[in-house]
């Protein structure tokens, strides 16, 4: 059994299958760390996982310094040893062993102040409930001129959709020389954990009035690829 967002049963796992999962994983990281001002100071990284968007954020944002925050001690762990051999953990990298649920729910203490919020697939695993406790809670948290990016897959509009979606998961696996039958048999069977069950997915639509209700000003979509998408919003 493992967390939801987790995935794969051994962590070693992980970097290498969701880019045999996930069509384009890194154009969609790239495309969040891209979004942000380089001289973005202080960023929050929402289940940080290996630490693969932490590291795109630094290479974009030299000056800054990133919070992760994860609950899954052997994902942090893991993020923690890759960030430090590249050189950012300690001194631009904190992890931080927690639920993001709680910092939703204001029973974690992080200081506000960000210049900017990420995550990566980490939000979808939430209720949509939960999900606007969240974006509340970022919206608060943020800077004037902050900015909130989101990289998660979305919940198809139709039943056409959900197949042409799956096909181009299934074309992009055999084209790294597997199948989604061979990935998927080094996944885990994830269970519910804190705020966090298995894929709770919404439309892109949902979640962009979502933002809109939490208070974002605006909210865009720079980046999207049949079910991911990049999306999130602006404070003034």
């Amino acid at each position: 059994m493992i967390f939801p967002g987790e995935v794969f049963a051994n962590t070693a796992d992980f970097d290498q299958g969701i880019r045999q999962l996930l069509p384009n994983y890194d154009e969609m990281l790239d495309a969040v760390a891209r979004c942000l001002s380089p001289q973005s100071q202080r960023i929050l990284d929402l289940g940080c996982g290996t630490g693969g968007l932490s590291m795109k954020v630094l290479k974009s944002c030299p000056t800054a310094q990133v919070v992760a925050l994860d609950y899954s001690p052997r994902m942090l762990e893991f993020a923690s040893d890759k960030l430090e051999t590249a050189g950012y953990a300690p001194k631009q990298w904190t992890g931080i062993q927690a639920d993001f649920g709680d910092w939703a729910n204001h029973q974690l203490e992080i200081k506000d102040g960000f210049d900017a919020c990420v995550s990566s697939l980490a939000i979808h695993h939430l209720t949509d409930e939960m999900k606007l406790k969240l974006f509340s809670r970022i919206r608060e948290s943020l800077n004037p001129g902050g900015v909130f990016w989101n990289a998660d897959p979305v919940l198809p509009e139709s039943p056409a959709l959900s197949e042409a979606y799956q096909s181009v998961r299934e074309e992009w696996a055999a084209q790294q020389g597997a199948s989604l039958a061979e990935i998927r048999a080094k996944t885990g069977k994830s269970t519910p954990y804190g705020y966090s069950n298995p894929d709770q997915l919404a439309t892109l639509d949902a979640h962009l009035q979502m933002l809109k209700t939490a208070g974002f000003e605006s909210v865009a979509v720079p980046w999207k690829y049949y079910g991911l998408a990049v999306f999130g919003g602006f404070v003034k």
